[in-house]
C-alpha cells in the first residue's frame, strides 16, 4: 500500500486538523455554491443503489470481487472543477495513478448514517471527500487490537456497492463519540474519539496513519448536538462556526463525493470501448 510522507502535502499545511493523527486536512468552501448546485443536478437518478440506511452510486463502476476497477473515464461533472483542483493542491500526487479513478457518491437523508468502518486495502492511502447539500458530523474512533479482525457480516450486494468499506464491531457507540471525551492511544496523545464537522462545499482529505489506523462513521440522528471547540476537531477551520453557536446542527440531506485511487485497474473496459468505436 502506498504511504504518504508528511512533507509531501506541505501546501495543505494550513488546513491540517490539529489534535488528530496526521494527516487530516479540512478545506472549507472548496467549491462554489454554483458548482455545488451544478454537480447535484448532474448526478444521474437512475444510478442510485438503495441500501438499508442510505443510497449510493459508484463511478465509473463498482469494484470486482477481487477489488479490481474496470478502467473507464469518470463523468465530466466529477472531474471539473474538483479533480483539476486536486492536481493544483497535489492531493493525489504520490498515489500510483497520480489522480483519483473512482468516486463513490453517498446520499444521507435526515436521520441516516453509517456504522464505524475503514475504507480497506483496495485503495491508495489518500481519500478526498467533498460534501454537498448539508452539514454533518463524521465521528472518528481508534481501532482496538482485539477488534481488528472482527468484521461484521455484510451482504454481497452492499459490500460490492459500498466501494470497499470494511465495517468493524465493538467500536465506540455514537452516543459515546458525541461526548468528545478523549483517551490516549498506545501510539499517540491525540484526542479520540472525536468529530469532524463537514460543511457543504467543503473538502476533507484523509491520508496515511489517519487512513490506516482509525474508524470513521456517521451517527443516524436528526440533530448533531454538543458542538463546540472541545468536541469538534476542525472547529477553528470552519467557514461559519457561528452557525453552530447554539451547539446544534439540524441535519438535512447531505451528498458526499468520495474520491479514491483504486490500486488494481483492469484495462478490459477501455479495450471493449475502443473496439466498439472502431466499428
Amino acid at each position: 500500500m502506498v504511504s504518504l510522507k508528511q512533507n509531501e502535502l506541505d501546501v495543505l499545511a494550513p488546513y491540517r486538523i490539529p489534535d488528530l493523527p496526521p494527516n487530516f486536512y479540512y478545506i472549507p468552501n472548496f467549491i462554489t455554491e454554483e458548482e455545488e448546485v451544478s454537480i447535484l443536478q448532474k448526478i444521474p437518478s437512475q444510478r442510485w443503489v438503495t441500501l438499508s440506511h442510505r443510497r449510493l452510486q459508484a463511478h465509473p463502476s463498482t469494484l470486482t470481487a477481487n477489488n479490481t476497477l474496470l478502467g473507464a473515464p469518470l463523468p465530466a461533472y466529477l472531474v471539473k472543477p474538483i479533480i483539476e483542483s486536486f492536481k493544483e493542491l497535489g492531493v493525489f500526487k504520490i498515489t500510483p495513478h497520480k489522480e483519483p479513478n473512482h468516486v463513490l457518491i453517498n446520499e444521507y437523508s435526515k436521520g441516516e448514517g453509517i456504522m464505524p468502518h475503514e475504507d480497506g486495502s483496495a485503495y491508495a492511502e489518500v481519500v478526498a471527500t467533498v460534501s454537498l447539500g448539508a452539514s454533518i458530523c463524521l465521528e472518528l474512533s481508534e481501532k482496538k487490537p482485539s477488534e481488528e479482525n472482527k468484521e461484521l457480516p455484510v451482504s454481497s450486494k452492499e459490500g460490492e456497492a459500498s466501494g470497499g468499506h470494511e465495517p468493524f464491531q465493538g467500536v465506540h457507540k455514537a452516543s459515546e463519540t458525541a461526548k468528545g471525551d478523549s483517551f490516549q492511544s498506545a501510539s499517540s496523545d491525540y484526542k479520540l474519539p472525536t468529530r469532524i464537522l463537514q460543511e457543504p462545499r467543503s473538502l476533507l482529505i484523509t491520508t496515511g496513519p489517519a487512513y490506516k489506523n482509525l474508524l470513521h462513521g456517521i451517527s443516524p440522528t436528526d440533530v448533531d448536538e454538543n458542538l463546540k471547540v472541545s468536541t469538534v476537531a476542525n472547529w477553528h477551520l470552519l467557514s461559519e462556526p457561528d452557525r453552530f453557536a447554539d451547539g446544534r446542527n439540524e441535519r438535512g440531506t447531505r451528498v458526499s463525493l468520495t474520491y479514491r485511487d483504486v490500486l488494481k485497474v483492469s484495462s478490459a473496459a477501455n479495450k471493449v470501448l475502443g473496439a466498439m468505436k472502431k466499428k
